[in-house]
């Protein structure tokens, strides 16, 4: 999968901030509503003209941010991207709130920063340059996989239960020899 248009990038300071205003009845910074949202800590460089520029984006682990995943459903966003994938939580509001999680490749952070055009706006940059929330202009970013979907589906459980059928055939024959 490749993305184009507005996304924003939220670690753990940007998820907490974001539910701090919308309980206290204030307006988000961005509109996330049929968005997506990057588990990511991008490195940032300003240019001659002040102007913020993206050096590298890589994902970080997205499980941190399991407890966020009903919040995050009920804003409206459509597509979480991170590496690692999430938990239970996440597949219940994906499914509720018709969501799909997909994994960008961990290593791949220079390759990633080339589908980013533009750095359209910062918030919260007093929680230092990776908690900060990025607004981001991506022209085909990618690539990510889906992962996790709207139907339940997680490819990291099907990955775990092949490894544990594997390790107990395994298991099996060494202990029968």
């Amino acid at each position: 999968v490749y993305l184009y248009g507005t996304l924003c990038t939220a670690r753990d300071m940007a998820h907490l901030q974001m539910r701090e205003r919308v309980e206290s009845g204030k307006q988000l910074p961005e509109q996330m509503k049929g968005g997506a949202i990057f588990h990511a800590g991008p490195v940032m460089i300003k240019d001659a003209e002040n102007n913020w520029q993206l050096h590298v984006i890589g994902p970080t682990t997205s499980i941190r941010m399991e407890p966020h995943a009903e919040f995050v459903g009920s804003l409206g966003v459509k597509l979480i991207i991170g590496k690692g994938g999430m938990s239970t939580d996440s597949l219940q509001a994906f499914r509720q709130y018709k969501q799909a999680y997909l994994q960008a490749a961990p290593g791949c952070a220079v390759v990633l920063a080339t589908g980013i055009k533009k750095v359209k706006a910062v918030h919260w940059l007093e929680n230092g340059m990776p908690e900060a929330m990025w607004v981001l202009e991506a022209q085909r970013f990618g690539p990510f996989i889906v992962t996790m979907d709207c139907h339940g589906n997680s490819r990291y459980d099907v990955v775990k239960k092949q490894a544990r059928e594997i390790a107990e055939k395994v298991m099996a024959e060494k202990n029968s020899g």
